[in-house]
């Protein structure tokens, strides 16, 4: 018999603002469902982000039926789990965790949620070249989304060089020889010069971490901006962009298709990806998307 009733989470570092709770419970309640969704702060129980493998192994204990997980723990919590998902295993990073008859199953929703609000907002950006801040658990999802959108090539860049490499030959491994490259920050302005589009996964611009990911005069007009922060919805980044003439996509939608995803694998109910656009821009104070 299909349950009615679940307990879910999410596991990260300064996840108060956290959208997620409100998007799963509102579409719970809307199917008739009673779904608590708690937030498990590492910051606020004052541990590191290597305890994931102790709160996860607790939440199994507890009852949940499944976890989110988010920065810093997408590619920490992997060795702590029974078996992951091939989207997951492919990318090295998860962000959805599933209980099941004791089993604890790593997947990614990342990587479908990016590609699906991209191709929602920005449908005929041009993706010959495109520049990624970012190379971390998100970081590993978008460019794996951005790849299978089409984009002929995605140059990484990350502060710490090794893992900017490590990911750019994983994805070369899986779509191709040529199609990923690793570069560090400081050849940012040569590479945003003759790109296309930038995305930016990094935790730069979210509420506690505030700020610009790199200088602003790096920016024109002809770039394409995708963001994968979405507290807040408008981004330092965004606004800067936008000002210049650039079009823009804010981590939103992201947000939304990501936990869709997690929701139809959390109760095995089919979501309303339309109601939880909606529900995201009243929480957060305006429309979801793209912007020119």
């Amino acid at each position: 018999m299909a349950k009615d009733s679940y307990l879910v989470g999410l596991i990260g570092s300064g996840i108060g603002p956290s959208f997620s709770p409100a998007l799963h419970e509102r579409e719970a309640g809307r199917q008739g469902l009673r779904l608590l969704y708690r937030l498990i702060d590492i910051d606020t129980l004052g541990v590191p982000p290597e305890a994931v493998g102790d709160l996860v192994r607790s939440a199994r204990d507890l009852g949940f039926d499944g976890l989110n997980i988010t920065h810093p723990c997408k590619q920490l919590v992997i060795e702590h789990l029974d078996a992951l998902a091939p989207q997951a295993e492919a990318l090295g990073a998860v962000n959805t965790v599933v209980f099941e008859d004791g089993r604890a199953t790593g997947h990614n929703t990342d990587v479908t949620g990016f590609a699906a609000s991209f191709a929602r907002g920005l449908p005929d950006a041009p993706l010959q070249r495109v520049v990624q801040l970012g190379a971390g658990g998100a970081g590993a999802a978008v460019a794996h989304a951005t790849l299978t959108l089409g984009a002929e090539r995605v140059t990484v860049v990350d502060a710490l060089p090794e893992r900017a490499a490590a990911l750019a030959d994983s994805l070369n491994r899986h779509f191709g020889a040529g199609r990923a490259a690793a570069a560090t920050p400081d050849a940012l302005a040569d590479l945003l010069n003759q790109a296309d589009g930038v995305v930016h996964a990094t935790p730069t611009g979210m509420a506690a971490h505030p700020g610009l990911p790199f200088p602003a005069e790096l920016l024109h007009p002809g770039l394409w901006v995708a963001e994968v922060v979405y507290r807040p919805l408008e981004t330092e980044l965004l606004r800067t962009a936008r000002a210049l003439g650039c079009a823009t996509l804010d981590g939103g939608g992201m947000a939304v298709f990501q936990a869709a995803d997690a929701f139809r694998l959390f109760t095995g109910r089919e979501p309303d990806s339309a109601r939880m656009l909606a529900d995201i821009a009243e929480l957060a104070g305006g429309p979801v998307g793209a912007r020119k």
